[in-house]
């Protein structure tokens, strides 16, 4: 029955007005250029080999894989494009990627470029610190403080400090690994960032004794897949795929082999359940 539901669904969404720049391109050309960050482990990065993976990538290639058959392609090419936390939404407003598969939360500053999917994950602003640290916000005045540039977490730590009166010197970072190096090399006190983000730093650090992961966060963010702002049937080809891996349970597999060691909290079990749409 939601075979059928989904095909009445595609057969209504094909039948619309011409309108969908970005289905136009990918059916005419046979390609789709994916948008991915290569330093927000564990969602989107680049591996040893230089290979796009990560969440995200995993889901994106779903969706790729799902879009041939009403796009009526055979196969659709993937190519992979690397963007920064600075320039990923100008490239998909200017359209060099019709789909940004990274670490991007939904906000509605963003949405006034750029429009987003259903939700894919849910995240939030956490802090790394020294292990015999306190984890009051207080202990960091005076103190530098890590944090990547362009990011909302950026932002959501400026707040935080403004709102606990905590004069520390925030140090912004072009990524992650480089914040970590100035962890570990003590040239910092702490580094906020997504909290998925900071266990596999953590993970991944030699010295991980030397340090923790807070368990409060500043912030809960859902993050979303990312497409040009106003191209609504690429935005309802991609919610029908993605509503359809959510009730197969095929996202929560995705998840499973991405987080192989972690069990999905309190609020993605919550996604699971509200995310998928009716057809």
């Amino acid at each position: 029955m939601r075979r059928i539901a989904l095909g009445l669904l595609m057969t209504a969404l094909f039948a619309a007005p011409a309108t969908a720049q970005t289905l136009d391109r990918i059916r005419a050309k046979g390609e789709i250029n994916i948008g991915y960050r290569t330093d927000a482990a564990p969602l989107s990065f680049a591996d040893s080999g230089g290979n796009p993976t990560g969440y995200s990538i995993k889901i994106c290639k779903a969706i790729v894989a799902a879009m041939a058959q009403p796009l009526e392609l055979e196969k659709i090419k993937t190519n992979f494009i690397p963007v920064t936390t600075e320039d990923r939404f100008d490239k998909v407003a200017s359209g060099d990627v019709d789909l940004l598969c990274g670490a991007s939360t939904i906000t509605l500053s963003r949405r006034v470029k750029v429009d987003f999917s259903t939700p894919t994950f849910i995240d939030g602003t956490a802090v790394l610190l020294l292990r015999d640290a306190s984890g009051d916000m207080s202990a960091l005045d005076g103190k530098k403080i890590g944090v990547r540039k362009g990011t909302t977490t950026e932002k959501a730590l400026g707040n935080s400090l403004k709102r606990a009166g905590v004069n520390g010197e925030v140090v912004a970072f072009d990524n992650h690994q480089a914040a970590m190096a100035a962890m570990e090399a003590g040239e910092i006190e702490a580094h906020f960032a997504d909290q998925s983000i900071l266990y596999n730093l953590f993970s991944n650090s030699e010295l991980q004794n030397k340090f923790k992961i807070s368990n409060e966060i500043l912030t809960v963010e859902k993050h979303g897949l990312v497409m040009a702002r106003g191209d609504a049937d690429m935005r309802l080809l991609v919610d029908t795929i993605l509503s359809r891996l959510y009730s197969s349970g095929e996202m929560s597999k995705l998840y499973r082999k991405s987080f192989p060691t972690a069990q999905p909290g309190l609020a993605m079990r919550a996604m699971y359940l509200i995310a998928p749409t009716l057809p």
